[in-house]
């Protein structure tokens, strides 16, 4: 740090009234020190005992004293006269005096030192309070400075033009008495072997956390929690620097070490804010991009070091330290928000999802590189939005982001925070939503990161039963704990608010809602109502549905809940008939319509009609919750098969059924969700480290064709999805579907209607049997006098047959499948058809 330059020197032309005050000002210095050595002198001194060295240091002292007052003198002198004469006739300019060198003064040797202990306390990282002892205090006989800066080898106070160097007590503790009224603005400079530190004394400062802060705090409702706790970059009280702050309640004591203290962190112990279990420094001078942890000494007296929970930069993985963060992107889509927010809500809204793992979609592309190819191939394909699988920090690859140390952090390994931001500002312009994979079910052991934080259980249950997850080794939150549910519902807020993000996907809601979740009987203890549902959790779902849809208007959380738990997309204020509220999301993911369906496509078309209720019965329970249908990474990798490779028969019957699922899944009520790589017909699984096989998109491939034209028809899935109401807007209103067959089992076909809020239909047709069905009838509605294709799986130029209707077709008065009308169609091989109204 580079020290402030020294004051200017006396101005020649304000001459003899500044020459006299300075010499008054010198006098008034004199009487003072005089003053000061004889009140001094009258009282004992209590470390006289340490005579030889003290009194060695003394009497330098009063030589420098002594030499500085004759230096003093002498320039005062000269700025007299000088001043007497006035400036130079022959100059018009004047030139100024040079500066007076500082006056050194000698601190008292009976300033009172650290007391035992304290200085024990500060030496082992134990002290709660380091400020009431460290800095500037008004004491008896002036003002007493301490300062705790181990390596160093000097110290000096330097307060205007007054510079005083401190006595060295040992172990890295000076200490110093000078006789002032009051404490002055000062700074500190400190020598250590081949460089002066010049800088402000961080035990110089108040707190830098309000009441306001800590009271919302300890009532586990501070909706921005990130403004609060982590690193701050700030200016407080005049200083630029750094307030750095950190919940840990079971702490003996904590400090901050990082790069700008070569990672030793004995000089810069927190100090503890009342109750509330938090710790705050303010470090001067400190800044933007230097890495931190915190070292916390446990309850037994060992330490530990930490990173932030609230960093929100990180190293890149494997490396674990947080980096102090300011943002400084400037948002480009108004637009975009202020649509979001008086848009329809998402279930009664298009809603086609691309579901990404943004590290392998590109291998090797940042945040920056993946914004200029992401949000142009995703708007080609007519999809309305994206999902992320989990973005926060985490430290192993292999588990995609799912076991998370870094929740307010995007992982460092495409970018930084801002890099991230524009990533998402450049999907918004492009009129693309982002949904992202939030993971507040659970959090790995990393004895670096949340488990035990401050030595004993926190952000965990204290219940070693409960705090285990028995699927993947990680511990559960603590959903009881209200500062655990505000770090929780702080957090999604801030993906919303701070990362513009326009949804919440929730992982692994089923194992948050049951105490028994994967757990034998013996292993888990029931509520206080002696059942098995996690009462703590459900309350803080609630909160969080409920606060991020207050806050930030038009959202959407989505729940991955695979039971059926009832009132999941309910309101938080509507009563179940178990006794529960809603939990409040948006949207769920409907587990049992992708497992039922999935199954049913796996089978030989000549069994499928053993099976044949697998695809009817989801609408059974379409509208108990809005849901979306999910063909999620989860369904393509561990042995699952790619989609296309789930499908039977030969390659081009693979194709075929998957072209005729895709189109089912788009017509069935409900949102759509797509994974990358499945809508081009990828044949391999996925693999985090290899990404889709997008070299099947080469027009030098001989089978690109094949894979183009089950791309193509994603596009006009989307297309027609977008432009036609009745397969979006009543998704979640029984009046909006009606069957018109649900039972030709021994057809294996699958007819609807859809209707929009106007009443104009959509009816699908699916035949998922290998022959064509020419003439086959259908009944239908006696109100719409004439019917015209509007999507074909079958075309040729998604690689199929070509079986279509191309004339409009026109319905008889013959009924049929119980309605008084009826159609006759040529029905494709393990196609669907779309037809609406012409």
């Amino acid at each position: 740090m580079t020290p402030r330059p020294t004051p200017s020197g006396s101005d020649p032309k304000k001459s003899a009234a500044k020459a006299a005050k300075s010499v008054k000002k010198a006098a008034e210095k004199a009487a003072e020190k005089a003053v000061t050595k004889k009140t001094a002198a009258k009282k004992p001194d209590p470390v006289a005992e340490k005579a030889p060295a003290k009194k060695a240091v003394a009497k330098k002292a009063a030589e420098q004293n002594a030499v500085s007052k004759a230096v003093t003198k002498k320039t005062a002198a000269k700025t007299a006269k000088t001043a007497k004469k006035g400036p130079a006739k022959t100059k018009k300019v004047a030139t100024p005096v040079p500066a007076s060198p500082p006056e050194v003064l000698a601190a008292i040797p009976a300033s009172p030192e650290v007391p035992a202990a304290d200085r024990d306390r500060l030496l082992s990282g134990t002290h709660h309070d380091p400020h009431g002892v460290l800095g500037a205090h008004p004491v008896a006989g002036g003002v007493a400075f301490r300062v705790f800066r181990p390596y160093a080898r000097a110290v000096t106070v330097a307060a205007g033009d007054v510079r005083a160097d401190l006595h060295d007590d040992g172990d890295g503790f000076f200490t110093g008495l000078l006789a002032l009224r009051e404490v002055p603005p000062y700074r500190l400079l400190v020598a250590y072997e081949e460089t002066v530190q010049d800088t402000e004394d961080p035990y110089g400062f108040l707190p830098a956390l309000g009441d306001l802060d800590l009271h919302l705090i300890g009532e586990g409702r501070h909706e921005q929690l990130w403004t609060a706790l982590g690193a701050q970059p700030m200016t407080h009280q005049g200083a630029t620097g750094t307030r750095f702050t950190v919940w840990a309640p079971n702490a003996r004591g904590v400090r901050v070490a990082g790069t700008f203290n070569f990672w030793d962190g004995s000089a810069f112990a927190m100090r503890s804010l009342g109750s509330t279990g938090i710790w705050e420094l303010f470090v001067p001078g400190v800044g933007e991009g230097e890495l931190y942890k915190f070292e916390i000494t446990r309850p037994d007296g060992s330490k530990t070091l930490r990173a932030d929970p609230l960093a929100r930069r990180t190293e890149v993985p494997p490396s674990t330290s947080s980096i102090i963060h300011a943002s400084h992107h400037e948002w480009g889509d108004g637009e975009w928000l202020a649509r979001r927010a008086e848009g329809a809500p998402a279930h009664e809204a298009p809603f086609s999802v691309y579901e990404i793992h943004l590290p392998s979609w590109r291998p090797g592309l940042t945040y920056r590189q993946l914004a200029e190819q992401l949000p142009a191939y995703v708007k080609d394909l007519g999809f309305t939005h994206v999902e992320l699988m989990p973005v926060a920090e985490h430290p192993f690859g292999g588990s995609w982001g799912y076991q998370v140390t870094g929740f307010y952090a995007p992982t460092a390994r495409l970018g930084t925070p801002d890099d991230f931001k524009y990533l998402v500002d450049a999907l918004h312009q492009a009129g693309i939503g982002v949904l992202m994979d939030w993971v507040p079910a659970h959090f790995p052991r990393d004895d670096w990161a949340l488990a035990e934080f401050d030595g004993r259980t926190l952000y965990e249950h204290e219940d070693p039963l409960r705090a285990a997850h028995p699927d993947w080794g990680t511990l559960e939150f603590d959903y009881g704990r209200r500062e655990v549910r505000n770090f929780l519902v702080a957090n999604a807020i801030y993906w919303c608010e701070e990362f513009h993000i326009d949804g919440l996907r929730v992982d692994a809601v089923a194992s948050m809602l049951y105490l028994d979740y994967s757990r034998e009987p013996g292993q888990w203890v029931p509520n206080v109502h002696g059942g098995r549902e996690n009462l703590d959790a459900v309350d803080f779902l609630q909160e969080m549905n409920a606060t991020v849809y207050r806050r930030v208007p038009g959202v959407v959380t989505i729940a991955e809940e695979s039971t059926a738990w009832d009132g999941v997309t309910r309101a938080t204020h509507h009563m179940g008939p178990g006794g529960f509220g809603g939990l409040g999301f948006g949207l769920k993911w409907n587990m049992g319509w992708m497992h039922d369906s999935l199954d049913y496509m796996a089978h030989e078309p000549v069994h499928r009609k053993y099976h044949h209720h697998e695809m009817t019965f989801s609408m059974v329970y379409a509208y108990s919750e809005n849901y979306v249908l999910p063909i999620s990474h989860d369904e393509v990798v561990h042995g699952k098969r790619s989609l296309v490779s789930k499908m039977p028969g030969d390659w081009w019957q693979q194709r075929a059924n998957l072209r005729a699922y895709l189109a089912f899944m788009w017509a069935h009520p409900g949102k759509q969700l797509l994974f990358m790589g499945q809508e081009f017909a990828q044949g391999a699984e996925w693999s985090e480290a290899h990404g889709p096989d997008w070299w099947l998109l080469d027009t030098a491939y001989g089978a690109e064709a094949d894979h183009r034209g089950v791309r193509d028809l994603v596009r006009d899935l989307n297309v027609v999805y977008r432009h036609t109401p009745a397969l979006w807007q009543r998704d979640t209103d029984p009046s909006g579907f009606q069957w018109i067959v649900g039972d030709a089992s021994e057809d294996n076909v699958f007819a609807f209607l859809r209707y929009d809020a106007e009443g104009s239909p959509l009816l699908a047709v699916s035949n998922l049997s290998p022959v064509v069905r020419p003439n086959y009838r259908l009944g239908a509605p006696d109100d719409v006098p004439a019917w015209l294709e509007s999507l074909n799986t079958d075309l040729a130029k998604y690689g199929g047959g070509d079986v279509t209707n191309p004339d409009i077709v026109k319905p008889d008065p013959q009924a049929w499948h119980g309605r008084p009308a009826s159609i006759q169609l040529t029905l494709p091989p393990l196609a669907t058809v779309w037809l609406r109204p012409a």
